[in-house]
């Protein structure tokens, strides 16, 4: 399994495919851990590698993941086949805003297309059980977010969106949300009861 976790992260480093970074998964493998959450619901796949580090961590613990972009997603499979957690991890290749689930989750992971962080929260809530977390990555946007100047106006605009969604969580009283410094800027929002 390490072999293909370091295979995983040098793929993902050579072909620029992002994977949470070292110390973001290292704190969400505690939170499930510690939240003894066991079912996860993962907005963007990618390569399988987030999933394949959450279910490795208990037998009852079970991923369904969702990802558009089929290369991504052909890779995922495989990864999750060499990984033999192929009966623990549910991949799906769709538009996420096309899938329709009635299962509810511990957690929903959203890691996917930044701009849409907002609608993809408000997608999914439903499916989030009472006391559940949403944890959602790259709030930092590798540092980008809160940063004075920046040149490129396509990058502007989605840093401007990442921070919406920042506020947007803050005006949530129905989830109590922490922010977390660590990776690339996690928040964890915790659905009140």
């Amino acid at each position: 399994m390490e072999a293909l976790i370091k295979e995983m992260e040098a793929y993902a480093a050579e072909n620029h495919v992002p994977i949470m970074q070292q110390e973001g998964i290292e704190f969400f493998q505690k939170l499930v851990e510690k939240e003894e959450i066991r079912s996860i619901l993962e907005l963007g796949t990618a390569i399988g590698y987030s999933a394949i580090q959450l279910a490795r961590l208990h037998p009852d613990i079970h991923v369904v993941t969702i990802e558009r972009d089929e290369e991504r997603y052909q890779l995922a499979v495989e990864n999750v086949k060499r990984s033999g957690l192929e009966k623990q991890i549910t991949c799906i290749f769709d538009d996420i805003m096309n899938v329709e689930l009635s299962d509810s989750f511990d957690c929903i992971f959203i890691d996917a297309a930044k701009a849409q962080y907002i609608r993809f929260f408000e997608r999914f809530e439903a499916n989030l059980k009472p006391g559940g977390v949403i944890v959602s990555d790259n709030l930092k946007f590798h540092g980008l977010v809160g940063a004075p100047l920046i040149k490129s106006r396509n990058l502007r605009s989605l840093v401007r969106k990442i921070q919406g969604y920042i506020d947007y969580l803050k005006t949530r009283d129905d989830y109590e949300t922490v922010f977390y410094e660590c990776g690339d800027g996690v928040a964890v929002s915790r659905k009140r009861i």
